[in-house]
């Protein structure tokens, strides 16, 4: 059985457009870190985050989204009180 489908991705699953920005920004990353540079350890975290944000946007959810969606639903910690 499939589900309706609605206008609005569940938090945490990205959207057409965000896929593709994933993707994109992703490999542009990876690219530039693939290039030689004098510090390796900076083109080893760019291969690395370029390859995670590429695999993110193919896969297409994002845990960073889906904890910010939580956040934004989830009443705050703190009690309120009136002002005295």
């Amino acid at each position: 059985m499939s589900q309706p489908s609605s206008s609005m991705p569940a938090p945490g699953q990205l959207t057409i457009m965000e896929r593709g920005l994933y993707i994109v920004a992703g490999l542009l990353l990876a690219a530039a870190g693939a290039r030689p540079r004098p510090n390796a350890l900076l083109s080893i975290a760019a291969l690395g985050a370029g390859g995670y944000l590429a695999w993110r946007g193919a896969e297409g959810s994002c845990p960073a989204k889906a904890a910010l969606a939580e956040l934004n639903t989830t009443p705050s910690a703190r009690p309120t009180h009136d002002p005295i």
